[in-house]
């Protein structure tokens, strides 16, 4: 097709909050991999505390200086390398972010994101990721994307929604349900989005932000939402009958946020973490053993996780790109990051020309 061995722009951090637009060739497919045009890539709250900021990561959580960034990207196959099995030119599909050994028990359940083999390599982190016009991918990281989903909706399948509906699937949620999360940063609101269409009978959010309370508000995704006050806790309780929720999700990483998901758990309640970092500190007795709680720890989700969760919101007639409130090309890279780092915003994306196709 001409594509490879061709020159292109790609996005890399330097990690001192600044965004660097650099050239690099075409890559050409070998065995196993496609060239895949990259129609859209959305920015991670981990892209901003760990690369965009300050390189802080070591080992197979640190980005190699020079990588192009983007560990969401999206996109349609325009080359083929050799020995395929599934995927071909034409086909539409998401990158699961991580690219495993493959023959791990962690790889051969699907969990990339767990793989300890020196083989693994996160796209976007120690291999160049999506925030360019083309990315090379193995052909066992993809995802199908089903048509009626967009590229904006594949985006933030792998990482923002795969890891709030890994995350659920541990808890379990229904319409018995009391739902609270807490931390309505993109992960929040996918949380909220997909508890909704599981059919959660109360949604409850708690967060600081401003215009990231107007966007749940807005987009009908919570019955109550609550900014964090001495009497937050009082509040949630007020509106569950002074019982609690059944199901609470952190996705805050903050101490407080953390202690009260617990806190307003009813008796026999489940709680699941997904907020990366910080601290939490709590009294294991009244907190959790005295009410038969049960707090999970949950990180991204596998690729057939992933499968499922597309089917799914395919089903739930759901979008995720719903909470995309900024779009920007390659070009304007650096006001992307630096929006997501301000925090006064949904999620924000990087488009590549025509979603359509």
């Amino acid at each position: 097709m001409g594509i490879t061995n061709g020159k292109m722009k790609g996005a890399i951090l330097p990690g001192n909050s600044t965004v660097e637009l650099k050239e690099f060739t075409i890559p050409k497919p070998g065995h196993g991999q496609v060239l895949i045009q990259t129609k859209a890539t959305t920015i991670c709250g981990s892209d901003i505390r760990c690369i965009y900021r300050e390189h802080l990561g070591k080992g197979p959580e640190g980005y190699i200086p020079g990588m192009i960034a983007g560990h969401e990207p999206c996109g349609i196959i325009v080359e083929e390398g050799e020995g395929l099995k599934r995927f071909k030119e034409g086909d539409r599909v998401i990158v699961y972010h991580i690219s495993g050994c493959g023959v791990c028990n962690d790889c051969r359940r699907g969990y990339y994101i767990s793989c300890s083999s020196p083989h693994r390599a996160a796209y976007g982190w120690q291999r160049n990721g999506g925030m360019a016009p083309y990315i090379l991918a193995d052909e066992k990281d993809l995802i199908a994307l089903p048509d009626e989903l967009t590229y904006k909706d594949g985006a933030q399948v792998a990482c923002g929604f795969g890891t709030v509906y890994e995350a659920i699937e541990k808890i379990g949620i229904c319409g018995n349900d009391a739902v609270l999360v807490t931390g309505l940063g993109p992960v929040g609101l996918a949380a909220l989005m997909v508890a909704k269409a599981m059919g959660a009978n109360m949604l409850i959010g708690v967060e600081v932000n401003d215009y990231r309370i107007e966007l749940a508000i807005k987009l009908g995704l919570a019955d109550y939402v609550f900014k964090p006050s001495e009497d937050t806790l009082q509040k949630i309780l007020a509106v569950t009958n002074g019982r609690g929720v059944e199901r609470a999700i952190d996705a805050s990483a903050n101490d407080s946020g953390r202690q009260l998901a617990i806190r307003a758990t009813r008796e026999w309640g489940k709680i699941a973490f997904v907020g990366e970092g910080g601290t939490c500190n709590f009294n294991p007795s009244p907190d959790i053993i005295h009410g038969q709680k049960t707090i999970y720890g949950s990180w991204v989700t596998s690729l057939w996780r992933m499968e499922e969760l597309v089917e799914r919101l395919v089903r739930w007639n759901i979008h995720p790109e719903e909470l995309i409130t900024h779009e920007f090309p390659l070009e304007q890279a650096a006001e992307a990051y630096a929006l997501m780092a301000e925090g006064n915003c949904g999620k924000v994306a990087v488009v590549f020309g025509d979603q359509n196709c």
